[in-house]
């Protein structure tokens, strides 16, 4: 995992790396308009992947609605709570929330009170047998 200081193209292309692995890859990615997320690398890597790559407008502050609901509550039930002594702490603390919680147990009320992993098999599933 990237324990770097700078959110730059390196970071965010090892993300994307990460999110995908295991999984297929979507139609369709939306980013801000962060230089990083412009880079020609980042943006090759989504052509090579068949991932049509979408920003909004500037201004726009509605296309990252999701991101800051979940920023929001991560904030809520994990960063305001938690006292970090290391980055490292941070950073697992981080991956347990995300990872084994946020992802496969806590259920969320846009997904019909599914958790996003159990949402992802329904959707996956009735695709495949679409």
């Amino acid at each position: 995992m990237d324990t770097r200081d700078v959110i730059d193209r390196e970071l965010v292309l090892s993300a994307l790396d990460m999110a995908l692995l295991g999984r297929p890859a979507p139609a369709l990615h939306h980013s801000d308009r962060g230089s990083q997320y412009a880079s020609e690398d980042y943006r090759l890597l989504f052509e090579d992947r068949g991932i049509e790559c979408s920003m909004s407008r500037k201004g726009n502050c509605w296309a990252n609605a999701v991101a800051e609901s979940f920023f929001s509550t991560l904030k809520l039930e994990l960063a305001y709570v938690t006292r970090f002594k290391t980055r490292e702490q941070a950073r697992c603390a981080l991956f347990e929330y995300i990872e084994v919680f946020y992802n496969r147990k806590r259920r969320h009320s846009a997904l019909g009170y599914l958790s996003p992993g159990e949402f992802e098999r329904v959707a996956t599933t009735s695709r495949l047998a679409a």
